[in-house]
């Protein structure tokens, strides 16, 4: 099973970005699906999740201006990132709870600059 995240690149602040995670390989079913980050010096972080039925978490930082979505048809899982601050600046990772396994994607970085 591997997970294949792309989306990541330079925006400005207050501009928006979407990021993608595809699953593939042999795949029975999928549970929950997260995006996590990281910045430099900090530790690995929610930012939000997503149940297989739908349910959405987010961190308080993120609210109300990502929003976290998933395909199952795809198996694919997203995150739209509206209003970026530089503090949004990290790696992010994409998880996902595959046949009661955690697997993890490889990161793709997001640096809100101007």
């Amino acid at each position: 099973v591997q997970l294949q995240a792309s989306g990541g690149g330079l925006v400005q602040p207050g501009g928006s970005l979407g990021l993608s995670c595809a699953a593939s390989g042999s795949i029975f079913s999928i549970n929950a699906m997260g995006w996590y980050r990281q910045a430099p010096g900090k530790q690995r972080e929610l930012v939000a999740d997503i149940t297989s039925l739908g349910r959405t978490n987010y961190a308080d930082s993120v609210k109300g201006r990502f929003t976290i979505s998933r395909d199952n048809a795809k198996n694919t899982l997203y995150l739209q990132m509206n209003s970026l601050k530089p503090e949004d600046t990290a790696v992010y990772y994409c998880n996902a709870f595959i046949d009661l396994r955690h697997h993890w994607g490889q990161g793709t970085l997001v640096t809100v600059s101007s």
